[in-house]
């Protein structure tokens, strides 16, 4: 078996502000059926929809990953009493299909004002949930 390398070691960054979400695949096919998939545009991008397509159309599981991992990078953040910045929040598959998180607008001002460079996030989904877990890497 081949392994991957690792690569050197950079200074351990500064960790704080866990944000942790679980999404029902139930709640988000009951979503879909009464208000139609151009309804999920208004939580994933045109892009994150792309990156959840199959063959068959969009794979449930993975759009539910895409959402909870929102939900858990903008609890990173820690805003209070404003909206989610649902497309500001992008979740994108980067190399090796790891999930990667991109700021724009609003959440990377947010992210800016907490002093956060980036968002780290994991991703798993089994049957009926997807959860997510995010961590922020801070400014030095």
């Amino acid at each position: 078996m081949e392994t991957g390398t690792v690569p050197d070691r950079a200074p351990a960054p500064s960790w704080a502000n866990l944000g942790m979400d679980i999404v029902s695949a139930q709640r988000v096919r009951r979503i879909i059926e009464e208000h139609g998939e151009p309804f999920l545009g208004r939580m994933l991008t045109p892009r994150e929809l792309s990156d959840c397509r199959i063959d068959t159309g969009l794979h449930l599981l993975t759009v539910c990953g895409r959402i909870a991992a929102k939900e858990a990078a903008f609890k990173t953040l820690r805003v209070t009493g404003r909206p989610m910045p649902w497309l500001d929040i992008e979740i994108r598959r980067g190399p090796g299909g790891w999930p990667t998180v991109e700021l724009s607008g609003a959440a990377a001002v947010f992210a800016d004002m907490a002093g956060i460079e980036s968002v780290s996030v994991s991703i798993s989904h089994d049957v009926d949930y997807a959860v997510a877990v995010a961590a922020p890497v801070l400014f030095d």
